[in-house]
């Protein structure tokens, strides 16, 4: 085995990544992991963000089914999910089209907007200054997705629920989520699949196939809204599921992902201690 494919195979291994699904049996497993965490916890609700994306539109429908099974078997549960914007979201129309496919039991819709930014403003009246406009606005983004956690918290804390994340493993590879914001959460249902997978799932869930194929974006820059993925990240998510799914990539995009694998590694793990 090279130097490459052992690399991969033990990242693979690392994040629970199966090469292949069958997206029916993974939507009754998952369902079933959510619904059986409620009885295990003594918790009867779920909480998701839905942003308008794959991942949370696949994790809201997942988790809607899991509250609907938990019913079945006497246990009053409900699904919360969270509109969560930072003022005006571009691609609103793409949430709402989640939500209608989701149909969840509960909507709540908190604007993160002005908690966002007069924490920044308060850091800044404090003497917390920046290198430049673009920095500050990595600061914020990663403001606004930890403040949509202390939202789906604070309800999770109301309703007597779990919060569900949307991480799977394309995302935990590169460390593409925010500690202890979008990266924070109490199940995680996605875990352990590719990019590709979870739009398999979606389709087999019937979601809109627009929502399906819609080109991810984690949408915290202020300064360029909207910025897909691909582009911030420098590497495809073609790419990173072959890289994943144990296939050879071209070595600038092996060295990205593994490079990028290293770096981010303390997000993947608990804190550190003496």
């Amino acid at each position: 085995m090279t130097d490459q494919a052992t690399q991969q195979t033990l990242i693979q291994e690392a994040l629970q990544v199966k090469p292949s699904i069958d997206p029916h049996v993974e939507i009754d497993t998952r369902v079933e992991f959510l619904c059986q965490q409620m009885i295990e916890t003594g918790q009867n609700a779920l909480v998701l963000g839905i942003s308008g994306g794959v991942d949370s539109t696949v994790a809201g429908r997942l988790a809607q089914l899991a509250v609907e099974k938990a019913r079945d078997k006497g246990i009053n549960a409900r699904f919360y999910a969270m509109r969560l914007p930072y003022g005006e979201q571009k691609d609103e129309a793409d949430a709402q089209q989640a939500l209608n496919f989701i149909a969840p039991d509960e909507l709540l819709t908190v604007n993160v907007k002005p908690a966002s930014d007069s924490l920044l403003a308060s850091l800044e009246e404090e003497g917390t200054t920046f290198s430049d406009d673009a920095q500050r606005d990595f600061v914020l983004g990663n403001i606004k997705a930890r403040q949509r956690m202390v939202a789906q918290y604070a309800v999770a804390g109301a309703k007597s629920g779990l919060v569900v994340g949307t991480d799977q493993a394309a995302e935990a590879l590169m460390g593409f989520f925010t500690k202890y914001g979008d990266g924070a959460c109490d199940l995680a249902p996605l875990t352990g699949l590719t990019k590709s997978q979870v739009r398999d799932i979606g389709a087999a869930l019937n979601a809109p196939s627009a929502l399906v194929e819609k080109q991810p974006t984690a949408d915290l820059e202020s300064l360029n809204p909207q910025l897909a993925d691909e582009v911030a990240l420098g590497v495809t998510y073609v790419d990173i599921d072959a890289f994943l799914s144990g296939q050879q990539v071209s070595e600038k995009a092996y060295e990205t992902i593994t490079s990028t694998y290293q770096r981010t590694e303390h997000k993947r793990q608990l804190p550190k201690a003496p």
